[in-house]
């Protein structure tokens, strides 16, 4: 029998997300504008409270799609207008250049980046030292390129050698599933284990080294380049500025890495198996034989474009979406990626949440418009320089933890620096403060 109308419009409403979902978000969209015309200043922190709803639930349903139902909503019923979200986009352009072309120009070093990762793991046997290598090389891979794509290497060489030692252990083949354990032995099954353990501490060590090396340069983090940006400062100031910060927390997070690995806490501390060792080490070998001279010219290509992207970067040669758009087209020209199709997935992971910061953007509009951050600024204000410092560094961590890096950075910078600029603060304080 075949849907009636409401009901097959019910089902496309946000596709796939629970009906609770569905229902708390039509719930927003009737609350927000009976209670605007009653109380803006209410309304517009409601917004923000939903807003930041529709990340936290972000499995559910891509923020994109609520978020975009608000931020239009937003704009209709006059929290603000599509004038001012012109500006801040346009105001953060910088930013977007950074996440569609930086994101797609690493998707296009992929293979190198595997490479690195693949040597890291086979080269070294003490597994504290390996987590350390893993972590030290996310953590400077995150501070030149996009986080999210190192993360997703780590994951590619994680279940690549998985799959690896799953077909062998299983003698299945490419037929192979590997969610499926019951055919393997005991003895398998333990070896197995132990190996899932080992690779699900490794990706951890890299996820935590992404977020070192990200925070610590203008173009690890989208909301370091917003900062940066806001506060005048290239790429070598903004090191030198934040690692009074950034560098005690590097250090502690190595040093809990190979603490946690020591003591073997929290489910860390499993070796690599020597038999897993064994079938990797010859599935490698077996690679490398097969590496023809077009491969290792790829590679040899790539590391060099890696070395323009870190040396563009440190000097400031261009803005950094532009340095990306320069790798995308060296990559692609030198190794030979001419098809379109080809080209266009380099983007597919960077346009949603490019498309999601815009939207960001409309929210931040909202926030000056309403001066929903006035009551907490002026809180703030009010004691010492030094209780401003604390302050700032404990809101933007709490709603950090409960929202999105981008969204809470750009709205703590844009009202300090209406604080500076009103004379409220001095510049030093501004740039401490940054």
């Amino acid at each position: 029998m075949e849907l009636s109308w409401g009901r097959a419009f019910w089902r496309n409403f946000l596709g796939q997300s629970p009906d609770w979902y569905k229902l708390a978000l039509i719930a927003f969209l009737i609350a927000n504008p009976l209670i605007f015309f009653i109380n803006p200043f209410v309304a517009g922190w409601l917004l923000v409270a939903e807003f930041i709803f529709t990340l936290a639930m972000a499995l559910k349903c891509y923020p994109l799609l609520p978020g975009g139902l608000l931020a239009i909503e937003a704009v209709i019923i006059g929290m603000t207008s599509a004038a001012h979200v012109r500006e801040e986009v346009a105001a953060n352009l910088e930013v977007l250049l950074l996440l569609m072309f930086m994101v797609a120009g690493i998707y296009f070093m992929k293979q190198l980046l595997l490479f690195i990762f693949t040597r890291l793991l086979l080269s070294i046997r003490s597994k504290m030292l390996l987590s350390l290598a893993f972590c030290m090389a996310a953590a400077f891979l995150s501070a030149f390129l996009d986080a999210l794509t190192v993360v997703a290497v780590v994951i590619s060489v994680a279940v690549g050698f998985y799959g690896i030692y799953h077909r062998v252990a299983s003698a299945r083949g490419e037929e192979n599933d590997l969610q499926d354990d019951d055919h393997l032995d005991q003895n398998s099954k333990a070896v197995l284990e132990q190996f899932r353990g080992f690779l699900r501490s490794l990706m951890m060590h890299a996820g935590v080294g992404t977020a070192l090396g990200g925070v610590m340069t203008m173009v690890g983090e989208p909301q370091n380049l917003i900062i940066a940006k806001a506060a005048g400062w290239h790429f070598g100031d903004f090191f030198l500025r934040m690692s009074p910060v950034t560098v005690p927390v590097l250090i502690c997070g190595l040093l809990t890495c190979v603490l946690v690995e020591k003591l073997r806490w929290f489910g860390y501390g499993e070796t690599l198996p020597d038999k897993v060792r064994h079938i990797l080490q010859e599935f490698d070998d077996q690679s490398r034989q097969r590496r023809t001279r077009q491969d290792k010219l790829n590679l040899f290509v790539q590391a060099i474009i890696g070395v323009w992207l870190v040396t563009a970067l440190a000097l400031h040669l261009a803005e950094v979406g532009l340095i990306g758009l320069s790798v995308i087209i060296l990559a692609t020209s030198l190794t030979g990626v001419t098809d379109e199709h080809a080209i266009g997935k380099a983007f597919t992971e960077s346009l949603p949440f490019t498309a999601l910061l815009t939207v960001f953007f409309s929210i931040v509009a909202v926030i000056i418009d309403q001066h929903l951050f006035a009551p907490i600024i002026q809180f703030v204000l009010q004691a010492s320089e030094h209780a401003q410092l604390t302050l700032f560094y404990l809101f933007n961590g709490l709603l950090s933890s409960i929202s999105d890096n981008v969204f809470v950075g750009t709205i703590y910078i844009n009202e300090a620096k209406a604080a500076m600029e009103s004379g409220a603060i001095s510049m030093k304080q501004y740039e401490l403060l940054a």
